[in-house]
């Protein structure tokens, strides 16, 4: 049933087949019936361009106006009246389909003026003219509001697949910002590791070059530190990989903030004097809040090791807070200047501070970011957390 709907669709001209059909059953009729069938077929002529309504509407209308114009004007064809009103009505539906109801009165004022004129020019009789007069007029009632209701139908249809397109439209643009955010968080949490891990792999590197003669201990350390920082590098990347391929199902565990300490060290063994401060109870905090603050802090560190001297010393204190309807989390992360000349500048993506305001703008926050008057640089980071009950 749904292919002949299209294929009926495509092809409307088989829609007017059965008219053409009542067309042909209407024999012709004429005052002289002495008159060639030749004759009498003439009016059919007037109906040729009934044909191409639907692509020349109003051209139609008025050529078959004509044509009823002329056949009614014509004793030999003026008692001929079905095909002329059938054909008037076949234009006045077709006008007020197609929403062209303007013309469409136009072409009933002219239909009235016709009927009218043929009823008082060849009646019989005062009762026939009224009669045939008000014959013609639910035919052509009628025909208007055919016209109307398949113009309604039509504009319910383009309405309907209006909204389906912008429905679809609207799913995929759904779908195409749901893309960019996965790619914009995967894009951040990989420079966060890399930019972190391989800091601190560059850094014990530099740091056990130089050591190697004087203290050779540490030396072993210090690549035991650059060996379990790739491991955990691997790791990370290893996740996020699998995040890519098997989409929230495949996510493992994030970091969490137990595993600041960690992250610290990693990077006191370089060498570098830095210290830890937690207070509050980190229990009830939200795993997402909990990852925001280790890659917060993951971060900083990550601009310590690339722009400050290698004899700065550094402080990390994370507040909790305590656990409520609104609950704040502070961060501050501060390294002094040092005495020392900084280390060669490491490769930047620039996207460090970017990242962490997005992480912060995530939980309503504030992050402030700047150089401290020793020539030191801090990061303070504050994150938001309210109950939605």
């Amino acid at each position: 049933m749904y292919r002949l709907n299209v294929w009926l669709r495509a092809h409307p001209w088989v829609w007017d087949l059965p008219l053409y059909a009542v067309f042909v059953v209407l024999w012709p009729r004429g005052r002289s019936d002495y008159l060639p069938y030749a004759v009498l077929l003439i009016p059919y002529l007037f109906l040729l361009p009934l044909f191409w309504r639907r692509r020349y509407p109003r051209v139609t209308a008025v050529l078959i106006i004509a044509g009823v114009i002329a056949q009614y004007s014509t004793e030999i064809w003026a008692s001929d009246r079905g095909r002329g009103d059938l054909a008037l009505a076949v234009v006045l539906f077709n006008l007020v389909k197609r929403g062209d109801r303007r013309f469409a009165a136009a072409v009933a004022g002219c239909i009235l003026a016709l009927e009218i004129s043929w009823a008082f020019v060849w009646g019989a009789s005062w009762q026939f003219s009224v009669t045939a007069f008000l014959a013609s007029v639910p035919l052509n009632i009628a025909a208007w509001a055919l016209g109307e209701f398949f113009h309604a139908r039509e504009k319910l249809t383009e309405e309907e697949g209006a909204r389906a397109e912008l429905a679809a439209s609207e799913e995929k643009a759904r779908a195409r910002a749901a893309v960019a955010e996965e790619r914009t968080r995967i894009a951040r949490e990989l420079h966060d590791v890399l930019a972190h891990s391989m800091s601190v792999i560059v850094l014990n590197a530099e740091g056990a070059k130089l050591m190697r003669h004087q203290d050779p201990e540490s030396v072993d350390r210090t690549l035991d530190t650059i060996s379990r920082t790739g491991r955990d590098a691997l790791g990370e990347l290893r996740r996020l990989l699998e995040v890519l391929h098997a989409g929230e199902a495949g996510r493992s565990p994030q970091p969490t903030v137990t595993e600041l300490r960690a992250l610290v060290d990693q990077v006191s063994t370089g060498g570098r004097d830095l210290d830890l401060v937690v207070t509050g109870d980190p229990g009830a905090l939200p795993a997402s809040a909990a990852l925001q603050v280790y890659r917060i802090v993951q971060e900083a560190l990550t601009n310590m090791i690339k722009h400050a001297p290698a004899d700065a010393t550094g402080r990390v204190e994370v507040g909790f807070g305590q656990d409520g309807a609104r609950r704040e989390v502070r961060i501050e992360v501060v390294n002094s200047g040092g005495t020392e000349r900084p280390a060669p500048e490491l490769p930047s993506s620039g996207r460090g501070l970017a990242g962490m305001a997005q992480r912060v703008e995530m939980y309503h926050g504030e992050l402030d970011a700047g150089p401290t008057e020793d020539g030191g640089y801090r990061v303070s980071a504050t994150l938001v957390l309210e109950d939605a009950a």
